[in-house]
């Protein structure tokens, strides 16, 4: 087929400008075009490492190849690098320096490669299975469109690279029409191969056999993400990574759709709508979605950018970037950047937000966010995270989720997949998931509990889990939040005979961590942030260990481990304390007795208890109930403070009893 043929099909893709995107991006995107630029000439010169900002195996050491490419080269024990190298995602870098720069290098170096894979890697050789993973056929089939898109017109791309193009894209196409089954419906797999499927529909010549490939693609992508995709709008793996891949792939099915007048189901507009409603309830102040589950640390902003815009929706805008960002640009182009900037913002008004199905609570006042998760594990991407407290300050993560750093069944798989891993506790430093391997689990746990809810200016929640029911133990956890920077936590450990609890919070290695007598202390350029706990006597160390920000790369960070004793029940109070480093104000905290106002006795601390927190000039009394207590009727007594409820804030400010507020009856 000739070149303008091809290029000229009369169908509506992703750039509109190749050359106004040009300019653009070196006006306001001039870094990332720079990054863009080098990484190209490295592929141009036959090095690759994976280190674009949607990279899901990130590498940072450069494979270089003299004479011809080794496509199933595996520098290390991770097949992960050929399932990268044989995605081609850096093929999109060729395309861009050459929009960004006119050197037909890049269009040359691609055609070569092209070429030369599709000669080479032969899907029926079983040599080069590892490069024709259905997941990796249908990354493909964007990547390589996209690339070709850029590519438009250049006289590199002579009529024999496009008829090589056209048959390889068919073949598979072929491919994977044939490997739908269960496993897909269920996987981001399945998104994956068939959002590919349906752009090998789009950029082949228009046929009666296109047409099937696009309408079982948009069969199956329909059953997808009704399947996958929870009410709340989060992608059931439980890992904001993945989620977004699922999101954008979706995102892209519905720019060519809208594009070109193809229809498709309602659901996946309003459950994409929804996926993009997800990553802008979890994304961090700085942009970033949160390291959970098989996750790094990624600014998102473009997904919630895009879904801004096609759904023209003015929530979303607020955490989107103002203008596009490089990645947006290319995809929606410079038309659409002109309709993005005449919408709205709306801020949302709530500080609390849930999205119940899959677990998540979070909270965003003043300089603070929170997140706390107590819901289904998400199979194998997801981590034993249960009731894992993730906090971010002043511009910085300060309690952070480990990360994963690797994939390989070995050593390092299970330091950053294991429940240690996570702000969460464990009981007889036992875990209360067991992996299996890298994703299958010999012992599940069950999430129970989960509640959110915000009443008179604090938040409340709370999550448990069954994960020791074997051992004769129910955990749970509730959190307060009394104002931006105060916080308590109430571990509650429901058991008969006699347990060591352990208790962990890990840091940013972006500070310190230090213990001042019975309290500690984070710092960091940013934050000063302080830890105190209230209970049984206990032990505490502050401990090394690694924080994985990005596939196969890990740095030392600090780990503050606390254990206590008890036999039967046992609870254990943490007292966060956030402010801006070189403002730290110490907090004072101490248990009080809770009496029966009818009955004139003190309650024993297995049913309810109660602790004063100090800050400042602002003070409060917090009862929690641990079961059951007020019979036949009463009212409970702490400081002075009488209530009634399961958990009841008391604001003390103006001294005496307070202004009481319950937050869980």
């Amino acid at each position: 087929m000739k070149p303008e043929q091809f290029f000229d099909q009369g169908k509506e893709f992703f750039l509109d400008d190749r050359q106004a995107i040009a300019d653009y991006v070196r006006a306001y995107e001039k870094e990332e075009a720079d990054l863009v630029i080098a990484l190209a000439d490295e592929v141009v010169d036959q090095s690759f490492r994976f280190v674009l900002r949607w990279d899901m195996e990130r590498t940072t050491v450069p494979v270089h190849f003299e004479g011809d490419i080794d496509w199933i080269h595996q520098p290390g024990d991770d097949s992960e690098w050929i399932f990268a190298f044989n995605r081609m995602h850096f093929w999109l870098t060729l395309g861009q320096a050459y929009a960004l720069t006119g050197d037909e290098r890049y269009a040359k170096a691609f055609a070569s490669q092209l070429c030369h894979w599709v000669r080479t890697v032969r899907r029926e050789d079983p040599r080069y299975a590892k490069a024709w993973r259905s997941i990796e056929a249908g990354m493909r089939m964007e990547y390589w469109t996209k690339a070709m898109l850029y590519f438009a017109h250049s006289p590199s791309i002579t009529e024999e690279v496009v008829d090589t193009f056209i048959a390889s894209v068919t073949e598979h196409a072929e491919f994977l029409m044939g490997v739908w089954g269960s496993y897909h419906l269920m996987s981001n797999w399945g998104v994956l191969e068939n959002h590919g499927l349906f752009i090998a529909s789009m950029i082949l010549p228009s046929s009666e056999r296109t047409a099937q490939y696009q309408k079982e693609a948009i069969r199956r992508l329909a059953l997808e993400i009704e399947i996958q995709v929870y009410d709340d709008g989060v992608q059931w793996e439980q890992s904001p990574m993945y989620h977004n891949h699922v999101a954008h792939d979706f995102l892209d099915v519905l720019i060519l759709a809208r594009r070109n007048a193809i229809a498709l189901p309602p659901i996946i507009a309003t459950k994409t709508r929804s996926m993009c409603h997800a990553s802008f309830v979890w994304q961090k102040p700085n942009g970033n979605s949160p390291c959970m589950g098989d996750s790094d640390d990624i600014d998102q902003r473009d997904i919630v950018t895009k879904g801004a815009y096609l759904f023209a929706d003015p929530l979303l805008k607020s955490r989107a970037s103002l203008r596009f960002d490089f990645d947006t640009v290319w995809d929606l182009g410079l038309g659409a950047l002109k309709e993005y900037e005449l919408l709205p913002i709306q801020e949302s008004t709530s500080p609390l937000e849930v999205l119940k199905e899959s677990g998540n609570a979070y909270v965003r006042r003043g300089q603070s966010y929170l997140h706390f998760h107590c819901g289904t594990m998400g199979a194998g991407h997801g981590h034993s995270d249960q009731m894992h407290i993730g906090l971010f300050s002043h511009g910085e993560d300060v309690l952070v989720d480990s990360g994963r750093f690797t994939y390989v069944a070995k050593a390092e798989r299970y330091e950053f997949k294991d429940c240690t891993a996570h702000n969460t506790t464990t009981v007889d430093g036992e875990n209360f998931t067991v992996c299996k391997d890298s994703w299958e689990c010999s012992t599940l746990t069950c999430p129970i509990n989960f509640d959110a809810c915000q009443k008179g200016g604090y938040q409340f929640m709370q999550g448990g889990h069954l994960g020791y029911q074997g051992k004769g133990v129910f955990v749970n956890r509730k959190l307060v939040l009394l104002q931006d920077d105060l916080m308590l936590v109430c571990d509650e450990f429901y058991a008969k005979g006699a347990h060591t609890y352990q208790h962990y919070l890990h840091f940013n290695n972006a500070g310190v961590v230090s213990q001042e007598g019975h309290s500690f202390r984070y710092r960091s350029s940013l934050n000063d942030v302080g830890v105190s706990f209230l209970g049984p006597e206990r032990t505490s160390a502050i401990i090394p260990t690694r924080i994985s920000r990005h596939y196969n790369e890990a740095e030392a960070n600090q780990t503050l481990r606390t254990e206590i004793a008890g036999e039967g029940f046992t609870s254990l109070f943490t007292v966060i304390s956030l402010d801006k480093a070189g403002e730290f104000t110490p907090p004072t905290a101490v248990k009080v007795p809770v009496f029966s106002n009818f009955k004139g006795i003190e309650f024993p601390s297995s049913l309810i208890e109660a602790v004063t927190l100090t800050k400042g000039e602002a003070s409060y009394t917090v009862v929690i109930a641990h079961q059951e207590w007020a019979s036949p009727t009463d009212t409970f007594n702490a400081d002075g403070c009488t209530g009634f409820g399961r958990l009841v804030v008391f604001d003390r400010k103006g001294g005496g009893g307070g202004a009481a507020v319950r937050l869980h009856s």
